[in-house]
């Protein structure tokens, strides 16, 4: 059994049908999951991980657990060091942790990272840079009027697809020899916000205008108040670690990571 926590968002939801496909038992968690949700056979847990003795069922008979924690959850009182303890005394033996670049980089950190290291469990930590679905923020204007605004319009990092980065968690998750690795994973060229408009423009089959903000006319309220400075810094002001494309996409799953434009071609409903 391998338990998914956050098995509804941008890299939980590919994760859980990734394991599902491959004929994996999967238990996936969130704080509002149904069956109607998830693939035939994966067994659905409401559960909170700022409570991790509620997550006691979910982890009854699991070998493996794929752990994310959210700044929201890390606000409400998540506890790492308690959930891992849960898993521990539940049989877990594996666990793959979605992190940040920005750990590496110094901009957010380390101790979510530290505790999982020290768990006693075989561990792998994931650390993707900037997702290829954080572009869905523009999604109602560019509906409404096809348009992007967004500050620091030609500055290019390699966002990376959430999809990639889920199947590099199936694989850390079910296959031997990636214990007490860490993978930054990117995108396979820098791309920046004004490239990214054109290529959601392309893809609808029309011009999408580019507007460039400040940083303080974007604010960037989709994101946690204690991550938006560091992030402003990112997107602003990159370091050269930050623009640089990781070889470790390709060298787990064997191919090159999907690029933006091929992201957005699949996502286009979202824009519509």
């Amino acid at each position: 059994m391998i338990v998914v926590t956050g098995a509804t968002g941008n890299v939980g939801r590919p994760l859980v049908r990734a394991l599902a496909a491959a004929g994996e038992p999967v238990t996936a968690v969130s704080r509002q999951v149904s069956a109607a949700d998830l693939p035939p056979g994966v067994r659905p847990m409401a559960a909170d991980l700022a409570e991790p003795a509620g997550l006691k069922t979910a982890l009854d008979g699991a070998e493996a657990l794929f752990l994310l924690l959210t700044g929201d959850l890390l606000a409400g009182g998540a506890d790492p060091g308690g959930i891992l303890d849960a898993a521990r005394d539940a049989g877990v033996r594996r666990v793959v942790f979605l992190s940040s670049q920005g750990v590496a980089t110094g901009r957010h950190p380390a101790g979510l990272e530290q505790a999982v290291t020290a768990s006693g469990l075989d561990w792998t930590v994931l650390r993707p840079g900037g997702f290829h679905s954080n572009t869905l923020q523009w999604a109602g204007t560019v509906r409404q009027q096809r348009l992007v605004a967004a500050p620091f319009g030609d500055v290019a990092l390699p966002t990376v697809d959430p999809a990639d980065i889920a199947e590099v968690a199936a694989v850390a998750l079910r296959a031997p020899g990636h214990a007490g690795r860490t993978y930054e994973l990117t995108g396979p060229e820098p791309v920046s916000p004004r490239r990214q408009a054109a290529a959601i423009g392309q893809a609808l089959g029309e011009p999408v205008r580019f507007v460039e903000q400040t940083a303080e006319q974007a604010l960037l309220r989709f994101m946690p108040e204690p991550v938006v400075e560091a992030t402003l810094a990112i997107l602003g002001t990159p370091t050269a670690a930050e623009q640089r494309v990781s070889p470790d996409v390709a060298r787990v799953l064997g191919r090159p990571p999907r690029p933006f434009a091929e992201w957005a071609r699949h996502t286009v409903d979202a824009f519509r």
